[in-house]
């Protein structure tokens, strides 16, 4: 075996397709690259730069009616990376521009992060690795 493979994918169950694909595509500025109904869930994913792969669920016997707990054992954020603090601008400013509330940027000794939440509550976040 070599070293531990790269993230792949990411998918992400959503309340309402309706409203999540139009969020994410004006989030990635782009459109899904497969849309399909699997039987028990509909599919829909999105190509990121880099290769990874960005997926919503949907089911059609209806959402979950626990609202999203971090504390709740499983996931606690999605994080895109940034290369550097003005990439992270960058995106603090598309964020602005596509109306999604956020939590500024936050700057730690191990590097700088961006927090916001998609229409479900799910935490993303965008972080750049601290200056060399």
């Amino acid at each position: 075996m070599g070293a531990f493979p790269s993230v792949t994918h990411v998918a992400v169950t959503v309340s309402n397709l309706g409203v999540s694909v139009p969020w994410y595509s004006k989030l990635f500025d782009a459109e899904a690259v497969l849309d399909e109904d699997t039987g028990p869930f509909r599919h829909v994913v999105f190509a990121i730069d880099g290769g990874m792969l960005f997926g919503l669920h949907g089911f059609p016997d209806g959402p979950w009616t626990s609202g999203y707990d971090e504390r709740r054992p499983g996931l606690d954020h999605v994080a895109f990376t940034c290369g550097d603090r003005a990439e992270l601008e960058g995106w603090r400013g598309r964020l602005d521009e596509l109306g999604i509330k956020h939590g500024g940027i936050v700057d730690a000794h191990y590097g700088s992060g961006l927090s916001f939440k998609d229409p479900d509550g799910v935490p993303l976040e965008f972080f750049a690795p601290p200056p060399a």
